[in-house]
């Protein structure tokens, strides 16, 4: 019942890094409303993204501070999201979201995964009290609420599409409103 236990808090703890609205829920959005393989595709990116982050700070965080990264992870994160929120609200129907083909698909959500300062504070702060709490059944718990939100999500939001049209447009609208402010907001933490 322990192993239950551990994985379930897993689980719940995987929640809190992928359901909250965020830049990169709004870049799985923005691909979703296009077709429900290129959000579950984009999901993965970030999925990817969660995994590399997890093995990059547990592994940095014995050798040393991760706090004097925090300025330059917010620039990065600033320069990022301004470039995916600007690519969504222009409004060119020959500009793509994000490049055609899953392997493209893959990699630039994982370039926005590995580069979004929520995600990397995420695994800075609670992903790393996490570890220290928890073994590697924590780990399954965390990575099947991932999972399961990369497909429920995506589907949510292709089904809608599907059965209003005009929903596509709008929620490209405001991921990229909601990109856009998410850069403001970590060029604002970067130099405060």
């Amino acid at each position: 019942m322990d192993s239950l236990y551990e994985v379930g808090v897993g689980f719940l703890l995987g929640f809190t890094l992928t359901a909250p609205p965020g830049p990169m829920n709004a870049l799985i959005a923005s691909q979703a409303v296009r077709s429900f393989r290129r959000g579950v595709v984009t999901g993965l990116g970030a999925m990817s993204a969660d995994a590399i982050l997890g093995v990059v700070v547990f592994v940095l965080s014995t050798a040393t501070d991760l706090m004097e990264f925090v300025r330059p992870i917010y620039v990065l994160g600033c320069i990022v999201m301004s470039y995916f929120g600007y690519r969504l609200l222009v409004p060119s129907p020959s500009l793509a979201v994000l490049p055609e083909g899953a392997i493209r698909t893959y990699s630039s959500s994982l370039l926005v995964g590995v580069s979004n300062p929520f995600q990397i504070l995420w695994w800075f702060t609670a992903g790393l009290a996490f570890a220290y709490v928890g073994g590697w059944l924590l780990f399954i718990g965390l990575f099947g609420a991932i999972a399961v939100w990369i497909v429920a999500f995506p589907y949510a939001l292709s089904v809608g599409t599907q059965r209003s049209p005009a929903l596509g447009r709008w929620v490209r609208y405001g991921s990229g409103v909601i990109m856009i402010a998410f850069a403001a907001y970590f060029a604002f933490l970067a130099v405060v």
